[in-house]
């Protein structure tokens, strides 16, 4: 359902290389921190990167997968005590028969995190691999009662900071990078509604401690040219004087990201507005850096295929957009960026691409900081 096929460069989309943005200065190159070489399950995607009560710098993907989309994908997360020098190994927090996909991590209060992920239904699976056999038998050998149990948005949580998970819960809403933890200690998930409706929304859900969510809003629908448009993939940012700062993927014949805002907790919002061009990118990962300033990652799928991040000054009131942190993916295969704060105030970043576009993607970060050209 990450649907990247769908963000495809129009043929008139130009080809030359962005000009790099004042606004940040590159301290390390990219580098692959995840990866499974020479194996046939050395598919890795869709990040999260979080800074955990302890300290330690947590990344979450989907893992050990063969393919984008594959029976064999789970739900991984790695840790490392040296602000993202080193991380150990990766260990399996979801793994549902079925093809668990984008893993988000997120600290709440004094002990908690989350882990959250989505899967496909047999069906879709099917749908991709009719001409891979050993896909096809092991999706034929998943029963009517494994996928009514474990089909859905997906989330364990865990009272010891990261150290073990409780059970596996189904959640209404999915979204890359999971829910939001906000200033009171809680956890609002703004995700798009899983479900098999034609129309998809974009919802807010409080997540409790004992696994139960409560249904807060919803986010209007966005619109243009007199047509709705397909929205998924919200992040979600709490802003110090408690507005919540919304951005979501937007696609159909476009490939954008768009913004919405709530004052009152997420039971409304604003009307959503589009942010970049057309195929400008998504979707997006909201970060709050120390100074105040704002960042947006978001993955670029037009040539050159690249990370792209939006930066802003004044609460997200306006945003200086197409900042280039990469631009040397071989293909579109690409994305799903996210951010943490290092303890020297430097950022960095985790996102997935593939080195060549027959091979296998992996999980990549990069380093970077701000510069006083904001």
């Amino acid at each position: 359902m990450d649907g990247y096929d769908n963000g495809g460069r129009p043929e008139n989309q130009p080809k030359k290389r962005a000009e790099k943005l004042p606004g940040i200065a590159l301290l390390t190159e990219a580098r692959t921190i995840l990866e499974n070489p020479g194996s046939p399950n050395g598919y890795f995607g869709w990040p999260s990167v979080a800074r955990l009560q302890n300290g330690d710098i947590a990344v979450a993907c989907s893992g050990f997968r063969r393919d984008h989309l594959c029976p064999f994908g789970q739900a991984v997360l790695m840790t490392g005590s040296d602000d993202g020098l080193t991380y150990g190994a990766p260990r399996a927090i979801i793994n549902t028969p079925l093809d668990d996909r984008d893993a988000g991590v997120v600290p709440f209060g004094e002990s908690g995190v989350i882990v959250t992920s989505f899967n496909n239904t047999r069906a879709a699976q099917r749908e991709w691999n009719p001409d891979k056999p050993d896909f096809m038998a092991y999706v034929d050998s998943i029963t009517d009662e494994d996928e009514a149990r474990y089909l859905g948005a997906t989330f364990r949580l865990s009272g010891d900071g990261g150290a073990t998970f409780g059970k596996l819960f189904i959640s209404p809403v999915t979204s890359p990078h999971g829910p939001t933890a906000l200033h009171d200690g809680g956890l609002l998930w703004v995700g798009r509604t899983f479900s098999d409706d034609e129309i998809t929304r974009i919802e807010a859900w409080r997540v409790f401690e004992d696994g139960a969510m409560e249904y807060v809003g919803r986010v209007p629908p966005f619109c243009k040219n007199g047509a709705r448009v397909e929205a998924s993939e919200p992040h979600v940012l709490e802003l110090p004087d408690g507005t919540l700062l919304c951005q979501f993927r937007a696609e159909d014949d476009l490939f954008t990201t768009c913004q919405t805002r709530s004052n009152d907790g997420g039971k409304t919002w604003s009307e959503p507005v589009q942010l970049l061009s057309d195929f400008g990118g998504a979707p997006p990962h909201l970060y709050r850096h120390s100074s105040g300033v704002l960042i947006s990652a978001y993955g670029y799928r037009c040539a050159p295929y690249g990370i792209r991040l939006m930066l802003s000054a004044d609460g997200g009131e306006t945003w200086r957009t197409d900042v280039v942190l990469w631009d040397e993916g071989p293909c579109d295969d690409l994305g799903y960026p996210a951010t943490v704060e290092r303890r020297d105030g430097s950022l960095l970043t985790v996102f997935y691409a593939k080195d060549k576009e027959d091979g296998p993607a992996v999980i990549k970060q990069i380093i970077w900081k701000l510069t006083d050209e904001i």
